[in-house]
């Protein structure tokens, strides 16, 4: 392959070269599903996404891992807050997470591993630490010794002498090191725990990724995945773990820009999250994954509604190409031009792989004036072809008429009108029923400050 990424530990771009010949192994950092996924997360996904299609067009076969952080404080918080099961808070927003998954596109993962499913293989992978002297077990919680490892930091390229404490535990004063991080923090009254032979706990959230990824890659794999801001302390503490403990580990770190609003990131915390199933109310999914996949995934993304509207209007003149073609020509397919392969090939340039799709489309629009089949023909199969790598082929986006959109959303608020005068009137029994029969039909219900929100779940491909 000609492929060449920007590789975030040796910071420079590095030609690929698969571990195994005629296959591609990638480890992505999932989500902690304490709530629903927002746009930023699904960029992510449709940088990998883009970079998997690209693998298998050149003929790879793709292993993607992409985990669940389905235990931590967060979600324990915000279960409690909400009066309900941590597992229940977690598996629904698991779900929120597949549809957000299919309705922008993104093929799901080969595997899609739960961190409360694979302690086993955090014991061992603790054990193995212990054993080479690079951790040690403190009243129940474990820990990796920092000082024990003079690579630490190569990743982020920190001095370990400038670092702050981890701050990761409530036991921090059981630290040999303030910097040291826990791998395994010990069992709270009311709280999840498993057992280990160092005391029940639960796992701390560097350790699952290196367990999991692992367990399903091997002791070394190809990429490794994430946004930027995973780079410290959470990445650098995955490849310390795992070198020390003597695996190799992933050899190409690929990292995504950030997107921001305002110039903050997106984040939960600070509540400028715009959630996905919120965004492909107002805009055609399609829509919306051109926009998230057109800047170079390294760099850093400002959202803008005109920026999006821009989008939309972009992708809609390829729509509207394919759709004028495919009156005249039969769609034989096609291959790649040569310059969106040089585009993809350099550190996936999505930018320019653009610029080669709008330029086919212009031609082949000049050839529909012209009258010329055969070039007409030929622009539609290279577009098809590109948009297939770029997951955005019209062909595949089947979607509903925003008329029926729109009245499907005014009945869904009809209901939820009755179910709100229902709850007023303290008739439980009867809001209830309303909910129920919303939930039968796949209609999802969220209690918010603001009121209640509404969402649509398919039955299709659920985990």
């Amino acid at each position: 392959m000609s492929l060449h990424l920007y590789d975030t530990a040796s910071r420079s771009l590095r030609r690929f070269d698969p571990l195994h010949p005629g296959t591609a192994s990638i480890y992505l950092c999932g989500l902690t599903v304490q709530g629903p996924p927002h746009i930023g997360h699904v960029r992510n996904w449709v940088t990998i996404d883009i970079l998997r299609r690209w693998l298998q067009h050149e003929g790879l076969e793709v292993t993607l891992v992409r985990n669940v952080t389905d235990i931590d404080d967060k979600i324990l918080t915000k279960a409690a807050d909400a009066g309900e099961p941590w597992w229940a808070l977690a598996f629904r927003n698991e779900r929120n997470i597949a549809a957000a998954e299919r309705a922008l596109g993104v093929l799901p993962p080969s595997y899609e591993p739960r961190a409360t499913g694979h302690v086993p293989e955090m014991i061992t992978l603790m054990q193995r630490l212990i054993d080479a002297g690079h951790a040690y077990a403190a009243d129940g919680d474990v820990y990796f010794d920092v000082a024990s490892w003079p690579r630490y930091g190569e990743l982020s390229g920190q001095k370990v002498d400038e670092m702050q404490a981890a701050g990761d535990s409530a036991g921090d004063d059981r630290k040999r090191d303030p910097r040291d991080f826990a791998l395994w923090k010990s069992a709270k009254p009311g709280e999840p725990s498993w057992p280990t032979p160092w005391g029940d706990g639960r796992p701390g959230w560097h350790l699952e990724c290196s367990a999991m990824a692992t367990k399903y890659l091997g002791p070394s794999f190809d990429i490794h995945g994430g946004g930027l801001d995973l780079v410290f302390p959470h990445h650098e503490n995955e490849i310390a773990q795992s070198a020390a403990a003597g695996d190799g580990f992933a050899r190409y770190w690929l990292h995504n820009g950030l997107l921001t609003m305002a110039g903050e990131k997106m984040s939960k915390s600070l509540g400028n999250t715009l959630q996905v199933h919120e965004m492909v109310r107002h805009w055609r999914p399609v829509e919306l994954r051109y926009y998230l996949g057109a800047a170079h995934y390294r760099s850093t993304m400002e959202y803008s509604e005109a920026a999006l509207q821009d989008a939309a209007a972009a992708y809609r003149r390829v729509e509207n190409f394919v759709a004028r073609a495919s009156t005249l020509v039969e769609d034989t397919g096609g291959a790649v031009p040569d310059a969106f392969g040089r585009a993809l090939d350099d550190d996936l340039g999505v930018p320019a792989a653009l610029a080669v799709l709008h330029d086919t489309v212009r031609a082949g629009n000049t050839a529909l004036d012209a009258g010329a089949v055969e070039t007409v023909r030929e622009a539609l199969g290279q577009v098809h072809a590109m948009c297939s790598v770029l997951g955005i082929w019209p062909g595949d986006w089947a979607e509903t008429s925003s008329g029926a959109a729109d009245v499907v959303d005014a009945l869904v608020q009809v209901a939820l009108e009755q179910r709100t005068a229902a709850r007023a009137r303290k008739d439980w029994a009867a809001a209830d029923a309303i909910r129920d029969q919303l939930t039968a039909a796949g209609v999802q219900i969220e209690d918010t400050p603001e009121g209640p929100r509404w969402s649509l779940e398919t039955t299709e491909g659920r985990r």
